[in-house]
């Protein structure tokens, strides 16, 4: 491999109806990887444990030594940081803080601090090769393996001591344990003939603790959830861990019998998240949890090519290239991407990760992706950033990522039909003018929010009506109370409510005839969103039809049916904005300070003032995660009937 080193939908008067339940679990089997190449043909096409030589090890001089000079120094220049490390310890208290007050990430700071310093130290001195970092990184291998547990508080629940401190008696495997078994395999790959030198104790150490905490038990358990093994739908979990499965198998196990054996047993987990994946590509968790979801995905079929020599491949499948696509066709501008569900606005994708899988599928819009986060994100100047697997992609397995066109695609009109989203704007390949995004769907979709009907609406790139995204974790994020966060309830998005009752969360609440219109000069979708209510709401039917009229307006109309008439009825909206009433009928959104020194858009919401009240609520904002993008506010808007009935029709429109 050789690098720094060496859907869009278009339409035209499209009409296309969907079935919101159709992306859940069980529907459709396949079994894509384990069927196509079995156990046994697997043994015949996987190279050799010692034959497999996906980058250059430490010894490779050349190839180290023709990175650029400015990657070479930022290289050293961050090993140089952790030169006599004091490698702090995860306290017990730490861990408990989850059981005690619900937080997890005292504890993540010191466990993800300890690994960001390792790969620092082994990137250093694959660099510089004069052995100034062995000790540093010696350290930080024992480090890790005398941690007790290498996940993290939030996930210890699953052991049958339950939730507190982990038991060293029962290993088991989540994300963070799983990369930390791939960290740990990929420093042996690159420096275990260094190590050995420092003493042979510290890379026999490290295979033991591989094998004892990932691989047996990986091996020997189908019990863990992520795997999908008892036909439970699984998320970003499963191909997250085994892209770090395959790496710590490939790159570790030395008996060849064993290695197949893991290997096969993880892309036969894999099938369990390609399966039933939404044919259209979308990926409901949102943009910055593909990058844990498609992205690793793509990440295990990457390791498999490879290791095969490419016998493995099935990159020419539309299912997979479409999972690639949707990152593209989420990006409203810059690092603003589409964000329901438990994303974030700001996103800032792998860069190698997203040009590589691009070149796999032969998707120019994908490489040119890819190419634009290398120079957002400074990767010429910087480097890579990320898990070290990820970055020995970027520096010896991203040919041509330099040279690529950094021009991003920003499609003009996706359908995403299966997960019902909509994406529109004025023009192909701008931010410029209006950008409009929708979804349908239901309230059982991973890491979701309440928030069927929901819709974002930015203008020049900035954005005006926005979906706040999610706090940090808590243990209260993903237990009982999740729906009593205020980002999660139908309330604080751009949606309506009869009596103040709100959206539920479950597979049954959805969306119904969900119809997609494209007729050139507009773009929209319409939809039943009724049934994302409860009974006790009164609602018959709510017909929302949501649509971009090319650089004019946005505009949103509901057609309501309640089974008679409610005490009140109002529609939130969720702006960046600073909003204030203006004339009758009309709120200027006027330009509001963010954070990084970004600012919102400005437009005007116009709605009829003969039938609507309007009150403006400030949102403050004291999480640290929600305040990087938004800053200290957000507000709501609040559209209140004056008049309260059992069927009527409500419209705003969103111009400049």
């Amino acid at each position: 491999m050789a690098g720094y080193g060496c859907s869009v939908y278009p339409c035209a008067c499209i009409v296309l109806p969907s079935t919101a339940l159709t992306s859940t679990p069980g529907v459709r089997r396949a079994d894509m990887l384990s069927q196509n190449y079995p156990e046994e043909r697997l043994g015949e096409l996987l190279v050799a444990r010692e034959e497999w030589r996906p980058y250059p090890g430490a010894r490779e001089r050349d190839a180290w030594e023709r990175l650029p000079d400015a990657i070479r120094a930022r290289h050293v220049a961050d090993g140089e940081r952790y030169i006599d490390h004091d490698w702090p310890t995860v306290l017990a208290t730490r861990f408990l803080d989850y059981v005690r007050d619900g937080d997890r990430n005292r504890m993540q700071r010191v466990s993800f601090g300890r690994r960001s310093a390792l790969v620092a130290l082994v990137l250093a001195e694959c660099t510089e090769g004069a052995g100034r970092f062995m000790d540093d990184i010696a350290n930080g291998i024992w480090a890790i393996c005398e941690e007790s547990y290498w996940g993290v508080s939030a996930h210890i629940g699953v052991q049958k001591a339950g939730s507190g401190l982990p038991d060293v008696s029962e290993p088991t495997v989540d994300l963070f344990a799983a990369e930390t078994s791939a960290l740990l395999a990929w420093v042996a790959y690159l420096l275990g003939d260094e190590l050995a030198e420092v003493s042979p104790l510290i890379p026999a150490r490290m295979t033991t603790e591989i094998d004892r905490r990932i691989l047996t038990p990986l091996l020997e358990r189908e019990d863990f959830g992520w795997m999908g093994f008892g036909g439970q739908r699984v998320n970003n979990w499963n191909p997250w861990i085994a892209s770090n499965w395959i790496a710590s198998a490939l790159l570790c196990e030395a008996d060849g019998e064993r290695r197949v054996a893991l290997v096969a047993k993880a892309m036969r987990s894999l099938d369990n998240f390609i399966d039933p994946y939404p044919r259209d590509g979308g990926c409901d968790e949102g943009p910055s949890y593909w990058g844990a979801a498609g992205a690793a995905m793509y990440v295990c079929l990457e390791l498999l090519h490879s290791a095969t020599n490419g016998a493995v491949d099935v990159f020419g499948d539309k299912h997979i290239a479409d999972i690639g696509r949707f990152i593209y066709r989420v990006q409203i501008a810059g690092r603003y991407f589409v964000n329901f569900a438990d994303a974030p606005a700001l996103v800032s994708p792998s860069p190698a990760t997203v040009y590589c899988y691009g070149a796999r599928i032969a998707d120019e819009r994908m490489m040119r992706l890819g190419a634009w986060a290398a120079a957002d994100q400074g990767v010429a100047e910087r480097g890579f950033s990320g898990a070290l697997g990820k970055q020995l992609q970027g520096l010896f397995g991203a040919e041509g990522l330099p040279e690529t066109d950094a021009s991003p695609p920003l499609p003009r009109d996706v359908w995403l039909n299966e997960i019902e989203v909509m994406v529109a704007r004025d023009a192909e390949g701008s931010s410029d003018g209006f950008f409009l995004a929708a979804k349908g769907g239901h309230n059982a979709e991973s890491h979701n929010h309440n928030d069927v009907g929901n819709f974002v609406v930015y203008i020049d790139g900035k954005p005006v009506l926005v979906d706040a995204g999610v706090e940090a974790y808590t243990s209260k994020t993903f237990g009982s109370r999740r729906y009593e966060i205020w980002t999660m309830r139908s309330q604080y998005h751009n949606l309506p409510s009869v009596n103040d009752v709100e959206q539920t969360a479950g597979g049954q609440f959805a969306s119904a005839d969900a119809v997609y219109t494209c007729e050139g000069g507009s773009a929209g979708v319409s939809m039943n969103i009724a049934g994302a209510y409860p009974d006790d709401a009164g609602i018959d039917g709510w017909y929302r039809d949501i649509r971009l009229e090319r650089g004019e307006r946005v505009s949103v109309e509901d057609e309501y049916e309640l089974s008679g008439d409610p005490d009140s009825l109002t529609w939130s909206l969720l702006t960046a904005c600073r909003p204030t009433l203006g004339a009758p009928g009309v709120i200027e959104l006027g330009e509001e300070p963010l954070a990084d020194g970004r600012v919102s858009g400005v437009a005007r919401l116009l709605y009829d003032a003969n039938t609507l009240d309007a009150t403006i609520e400030e949102v403050a904002i004291a999480d640290g995660r929600l305040a990087g993008i938004w800053g200290d506010r957000l507000a709501r808007i609040v559209l209140a009937s004056r008049t309260p009935v059992s069927h009527g029709v409500c419209a705003f429109t969103v111009t400049r």
